[in-house]
Order: C-alpha cells, then sequence, then structure tokens
C-alpha cells in the first residue's frame, strides 16, 4: 500500500555536488552517487543517454520515450521533463518502481531548485496518479510509474532510450543478471540507446550477447568510466 508516512529506513543525505539523495537502510545504499547526484544524473542520463540519442538519431520526430529501471526519487525524469520542455519534444516516460517513495519523502529532496516550478508541481500533485495511469505534466510530458518488479513488467511498447538505474550489483545482484538484462533490452527499438552509470565484464558480456553494440563512456565524477549501448 502507498501511504505518505515517511519510512524510517530512508533518510535525506547531501551529495559531494550539494544536491540531495536518499540513503536506503534497507539497501544499505543511496538513491544516488555521493559524488554529486545531480551531476550524476545529468550526465549518465540526460547527457549520455537522451541528447546522445537525439544527436544521432534518424528519426526527426520531435517525440522521445525512455524506459527507466529504478525511478526512485524521479530525479532523471525531471531533468528529462525539463529538457524536452526547452526543446518542445513530446516526451512519454515510463518508470519501473518496486518499492515507490512517498510524495512526501520526495517532496524533502529540495529538488526544486533545478526543475522549473510548474513541473515540479504538477510532478509532486500528479504523482499518486501516475502509479495508477499516464498524466500529463505539460504540453510535452506524460509520466507513468510501473509499481512493480522488473521481470513482472510487461509492455507491448518500445522505447528509444532506456535508462538502467538499479541499486549496485553489490547490494541488488538480481537487477544485473542476464534474465533481468535480457528482459530489459526486449523494450529497446532498434537504434535505440541504453545508458547505465556501471560498466561491467559481465554487463558487456550480457548486452553483446543480446546484440547491441557496447560503447565506453566517461563517468560521472568519482567513476572512470560508464557503459552505454546501441540497438542495432
Amino acid at each position: 500500500m502507498h501511504s505518505d508516512e515517511q519510512p524510517g529506513h530512508l533518510q535525506i543525505v547531501t551529495t559531494a555536488d550539494g544536491s540531495n539523495t536518499i540513503y536506503n537502510a534497507h539497501v544499505g545504499e543511496n538513491y544516488h552517487s555521493r559524488n554529486g547526484a545531480l551531476q550524476e544524473s545529468r550526465h549518465v542520463f540526460i547527457q549520455e543517454g537522451l541528447q546522445y540519442f537525439l544527436e544521432n538519431t534518424t528519426d526527426l520526430t520531435p517525440a522521445v520515450s525512455i524506459l527507466e529501471v529504478g525511478f526512485g526519487t524521479g530525479l532523471n525524469f525531471l531533468l528529462s521533463a525539463v529538457f524536452c520542455t526547452e526543446q518542445q519534444l513530446q516526451l512519454r516516460y515510463t518508470g519501473i518502481e518496486a518499492y515507490p517513495l512517498t510524495t512526501e519523502m520526495i517532496s524533502k529532496t529540495g529538488y526544486e531548485q533545478y526543475i522549473s516550478a510548474g513541473i515540479w508541481a504538477n510532478f509532486l500533485d500528479s504523482y499518486r496518479q501516475s502509479l495508477v495511469s499516464p498524466v500529463k505534466l505539460n504540453t510535452y510530458c506524460q509520466l507513468q510509474i510501473a509499481a512493480r518488479k522488473l521481470l513482472d513488467f510487461r509492455s507491448d511498447q518500445q522505447f528509444d532510450v532506456i535508462y538502467f538505474d538499479a541499486f549496485a550489483s553489490a547490494h541488488q545482484p538480481e537487477m544485473w543478471d542476464e534474465a533481468a538484462i535480457t528482459h530489459t533490452l526486449k523494450f529497446l527499438k532498434p537504434e535505440g540507446v541504453f545508458v547505465t552509470y556501471a560498466i561491467t565484464g559481465n554487463l558487456k558480456r550480457i548486452i553483446k550477447a543480446c546484440g547491441l553494440k557496447v560503447q565506453k563512456a566517461p563517468g560521472a565524477p568519482g567513476k572512470r568510466e560508464m557503459l552505454r549501448a546501441i540497438s542495432v
């Protein structure tokens, strides 16, 4: 049951760039990098994922679809919504989150200082509804959150970009195994882009076995490299 009571195992933590994340004591990890939550989201997902896709796609339709594994605080969505609104791009965004945060907890992140007032207010107002059905935040942005585990997610749709933002494999190895990654990649369109903050030999092997082209990209602060893969 989704409630607006703040769970005791969650704690707001300030990261190195001054932006906040949440520490989850049950998992033993933060939702974002301690080296900078905002910097990580902007670098890994917006710059190396969304912008990379738009700069390299042959589809000139002014629209983009994104699937996020590990919706968490919503920061990746919010930054994507701001970008697409500024660029006047239609954004269809689906997040997968087995354990959705409460509206109250998200409101304590302080992300409103990085997001336009209208998008932030509409996000908080429509967050609960987005767990049930798609909602429009403004003229450009639609959000739906699938409140279920990754392997239980089903969709007839495929997506231009996949943000893979699960907790690290040291804490949630089942999110990074062959079954999880193969299932995720089924939802990527041809010429689509998959991005994640991590890069390991096993992850590269699984993705290559699915027929994607694996690329190394510079990592966010605190990480030398990250992984991007292109569906061919």
